[in-house]
């Protein structure tokens, strides 16, 4: 009887595991979702989800690049590590992966919608896909040049939906469409109707949008009257050096100087993305048969400039970019809370491992915020860092913040206490020079340990 009852035993413990729906938008700035103080914009469904849960404040992407921020989610570790040959090339195949380490335990897992690392999602751990967005299958297929506000349409050219033998679904369209979040929606839906009901499972969503190219979704044209649009307190016709990306794609999108109208227009299109989003996100929800019961994850990759510090991408380490929104909620998890605690993406791998009872790999370094949301503890780091390509290198702690150019020969430092938007910078500042050297000597310590040489 004894085998019997421990195998009944298991059984009872697997079940026990929560079902997670882990959601990661694209390109969506801290400062979007109306709950968390933005009056503006329409997020009613994020509302709630800030409502049912916890929302961190100071989420940082580490790297904020789309697949550099995802390699970083997919293996718990930063960039250095989960790409052996930064700052490109494949994930290390040696590192453990989110997907993998959940299935091992017992979890079927799904990936649903923008794919931008290398290989295919069945190669990193999931089960199964369910429309997936990736890029192939539009070959041969000639694509507007340009958007139907004569803009440059830049971004991804030939990216289609896959069914799950990963064949186009060309009915969907080629590239980013008005109606993308609508698909990823749909396919996360069917994601959560055909998981098998005996074991947990993970439903991964990634959606594309707010990324650029950007165009007004169905039912949204005009949703926000540019005229009436708030600039960012940040805003700046241009930035007063070269950051590192001053000629990338993002930021040519529009002329520099930046004109105010100009970057208007482009936050009311961009607001109008988010509030579509949040009504997919609310589809996806009303989809989950025990809501209260399912460990449920929002953020983005990273955020984006659009006209703050006159710069319009993310390619740059200030907080507007760097940081992501970050939205934890479960069952005996706390609800309507905020925390101002350190966190970065890659400490979500250990998170998702610590509530669903499974075993962290060891070659994760993010730190599980498990501890954090059940109020161990108000702190899981002393101090997290940024960095793009060879021209960015970020550190910050709860109130400081340094950043080096290494290519421009410059050096920031901000007090993100009395300074949150980051309009002065100290780093001439006499009074300043002991905490602009002891946070330059900790950066110089954290490259020492990490960066390839």
């Amino acid at each position: 009887m004894r085998p019997i009852l421990l195998l009944l035993l298991c059984a009872v413990s697997v079940h026990a595991a929560p079902n997670i729906l882990f959601i990661v938008s694209d390109d969506q700035r801290p400062d979007t979702i109306h709950a968390l103080g933005n009056k503006v914009i329409e997020t009613p469904h994020l509302d709630r989800l800030v409502s049912r849960g916890t929302s961190f404040t100071r989420a940082y992407a580490g790297y904020p690049i789309c697949h550099a921020s995802r390699a970083q989610i997919l293996t718990g570790t930063h960039i250095f590590r989960a790409y052996p040959k930064y700052p490109g090339g494949a994930i290390d195949p040696k590192l453990a992966t989110l997907a993998g380490t959940l299935q091992k335990s017992g979890y079927h897992t799904c990936y649903t919608g923008k794919w931008h690392n290398d290989g295919h999602p069945m190669q990193r751990g999931y089960t199964t896909t369910s429309g997936l967005y990736s890029s192939g299958g539009g070959k041969g297929i000639t694509q507007p040049e340009i958007d139907d506000r004569g803009r440059p349409l830049t971004g991804y050219r030939g990216w289609t939906f896959k069914d799950a033998d990963n064949k186009p679904q060309l009915d969907q369209g080629i590239g980013l469409q008005p109606d993308n979040s609508r698909h990823t929606a749909d396919g996360a839906i069917r994601a959560i109707q055909n998981a098998p009901k005996d074991k947990p499972w993970l439903v991964h969503v990634n959606f594309a949008f707010p990324h650029d190219p950007r165009m007004w979704p169905a039912g949204m044209k005009n949703r926000y009257d540019a005229a009436k649009m708030v600039l960012p307190v940040n805003f700046a016709k241009d930035h007063p050096f070269d950051h590192g990306n001053r000629g990338g794609r993002d930021e040519v999108l529009l002329p520099i100087p930046r004109v105010e109208s100009e970057v208007r227009e482009e936050l009311a299109l961009y607001y109008a993305m988010i509030t579509d989003l949040d009504a997919q996100l609310g589809r996806i929800l009303a989809a989950l048969p025990s809501p209260d019961e399912t460990v449920i994850i929002f953020t983005a990759d990273q955020g984006l400039a659009l006209g703050s510090h006159g710069l319009l991408g993310k390619q740059n380490c200030y907080e507007h970019s760097i940081r992501s929104p970050l939205i934890i909620c479960g069952p005996g998890l706390p609800k309507n809370e905020r925390s101002t605690a350190l966190v970065t993406l890659h400490d979500l791998f250990p998170t998702l491992c610590e509530l669903s009872g499974t075993t962290i790999p060891p070659t994760v370094t993010g730190k599980s915020l498990a501890p954090l949301l059940r109020h161990q503890t108000n702190r899981v780091h002393d101090f997290v860092t940024g960095m793009f390509t060879d021209t960015q290198r970020m550190i910050c702690d709860e109130r400081w913040k340094f950043v080096l150019y290494p290519k421009a020969n410059r050096e920031q430092l901000f007090d993100l206490q009395n300074d949150p938007h980051e309009l002065r910078d100290l780093s001439a500042d006499p009074a300043q020079q002991a905490k602009r050297e002891e946070l330059r000597a900790k950066l110089d310590a954290w490259r020492q340990a990490n960066e390839p040489r």
